[in-house]
C-alpha cells in the first residue's frame, strides 16, 4: 500500500454504526472525534470525501420515529427531514477547525451516465480545490430500484472510483473483517489479496456481520474498489487515531490490497472501456503538451473534429499525421467543440454562453495511447 505521504486523496465512509448511541440517537461525541481526525489530514495536505449514512436515523429521531420505522415510505421521509439536520451537524463540527463543507447526494445514475459521471467528477475536483470537504449520501429521498446503489458501502467504493482515489477507509463497529478457524474460534485478518468465494461466504456469516449494511456489502465495496486499483481499510469507527493508523500501517484492522495498480486500472478503463464515438485533432503544440508535459486538452490547441458526440463520451485523440496519440472523456458535444476549436479558454464562455469547463478532456479523464 502507499506510504502516508503520497495519499493525496482519501475517501472515508462512516456508518450509521459509528454515527449513534445505545439508544439510536446521533452520537455528537463521535462525530467531533471524527471531524477533528479529518481536520488532522487536511492540515497535512489530504483531500477527504466523506461519505456518510446517518440522515434517516437523524430523521427518525427527529421526527420521534426511533425504532419505529418499518417502509420505505418511512425511511424516505425520515431521510428527507434528516439529511438537512445531519448535515448542519456536519457544518457545526467542521467549522470548529475553519473547514466549509458541501452536500452531494448521487443515486447510481450520476455515475453510470457518462455525461452526469463527468458532471459529478468535476463537482468533486472543484469541491476540493476550494478546500471543501464533499459530504456525500444516496438520495434516499428520489431513490428508486433502477436508479439507487442501495447501501453506504457500495456508494463509498463507486465515488472512490468515480475521483480516482488513492484509499478508501471504511469506519465500522468493529476492528475489521473476521474469519473462523478450524475450531470455530473468530480471527481478524489483516490482510486481504483475493477476494476469494471463501471471503464472500464467510461475509454473509453472523460473527462478521456489522453495521446496517453488514459486512457482505463491504466485501462487495472492497472488490469495487479494487478492481480499480484503490486498497480498502476496514477500521472501527469509535477508536481514536485509528484513521491517522490506517494511513500509515498495515496492522490496523483489515486491509484489502488490489492486484492492479490505479493507473493501469483506469488506463484500462479509458482505453478500452468505452468504444470511441468521435475524433479530435490537434496540432503540434497540443500533442507536446498532452505527450510530454501532462497537460490537459485544451480548445486552443484543437483543429479539427470527427464525428458526432455527447459530453461525456469517450473520444479518440490524434495528430495531424492521424496518429493516436490519447483516448479521454469529452467535457463538451462535439457540436459545441467545433465551435470553440482553436479559442482560447476565455472566449468559450462568450461563445457558447456557458463554460462547463476550461478543459476539452482534463488530465484525469485522459489516457496516453502507446
Amino acid at each position: 500500500m502507499k506510504d502516508k505521504k503520497s495519499q493525496k486523496l482519501i475517501v472515508i465512509k462512516v456508518g450509521s454504526s459509528s454515527l449513534t448511541d445505545k439508544s439510536g440517537k446521533l452520537d455528537m461525541k463521535n462525530l467531533k472525534r471524527i471531524a477533528e481526525e479529518i481536520s488532522k489530514l487536511k492540515e497535512e495536505g489530504k483531500k477527504v470525501i466523506l461519505v456518510s449514512s446517518g440522515a434517516i436515523v437523524t430523521g427518525a429521531e427527529k421526527l420521534g420515529l426511533v425504532g419505529k420505522i418499518k417502509t420505505i415510505p418511512q425511511k424516505q421521509a425520515a431521510a428527507a427531514v434528516g439529511q438537512s439536520i445531519l448535515m448542519r451537524d456536519y457544518e457545526k463540527v467542521f467549522a470548529e477547525h475553519k473547514i466549509n463543507i458541501g452536500q452531494v447526494l448521487l443515486t447510481r445514475d450520476a455515475i453510470a451516465d457518462r455525461e452526469r459521471y463527468i458532471n459529478a467528477r468535476n463537482t468533486f475536483n472543484e469541491l476540493l480545490e476550494l478546500g471543501t470537504i464533499p459530504i456525500v449520501n444516496e438520495n434516499d429521498t428520489v431513490s428508486i430500484d433502477e436508479i439507487k446503489v442501495g447501501d453506504n458501502d457500495n456508494l463509498s467504493a463507486l465515488v472512490a472510483s468515480l475521483v480516482g482515489a488513492d484509499i478508501l477507509i471504511m469506519l465500522t463497529d468493529v476492528d475489521g473483517f473476521y474469519m473462523e478457524s478450524e475450531s470455530g474460534e473468530p480471527f481478524l485478518v489483516q490482510e486481504i489479496k483475493e477476494i476469494t468465494p471463501e471471503i464472500k461466504n464467510a461475509a454473509g456469516h453472523p460473527s462478521t456481520q456489522l453495521g446496517t449494511g453488514g459486512m457482505k456489502t463491504k466485501i462487495q465495496a472492497a472488490e469495487t474498489a479494487n478492481d480499480a486499483g484503490i486498497p480498502v481499510k476496514i477500521i472501527h469507527g469509535r477508536k481514536k487515531g485509528l484513521i491517522e493508523q490506517a494511513l500509515k500501517e498495515e496492522k490496523v484492522g483489515t486491509t484489502f490490497i488490489p492486484k492492479i495498480s490505479k493507473p493501469e486500472s483506469r488506463k484500462r478503463w479509458l482505453a478500452h472501456g468505452h468504444p470511441s464515438a468521435g475524433v479530435i485533432e490537434v496540432d503540434g503544440g497540443a500533442e507536446s503538451a498532452l505527450t510530454k508535459h501532462g497537460g490537459s486538452l485544451l480548445a486552443v490547441g484543437i483543429t479539427k473534429v470527427e464525428g458526432d458526440f455527447k459530453q461525456g463520451d469517450s473520444i479518440s485523440i490524434k495528430d495531424n499525421a492521424g496518429r493516436e496519440v490519447a483516448r479521454g472523456l469529452a467535457n463538451y458535444s462535439s457540436n459545441d467543440i467545433e465551435k470553440i476549436k482553436g479559442l482560447k479558454t476565455k472566449q468559450i464562455e462568450e461563445v457558447l454562453g456557458y463554460k462547463a469547463s476550461a478543459e476539452v478532456v482534463h488530465r484525469d479523464n485522459m489516457v496516453l495511447m502507446e
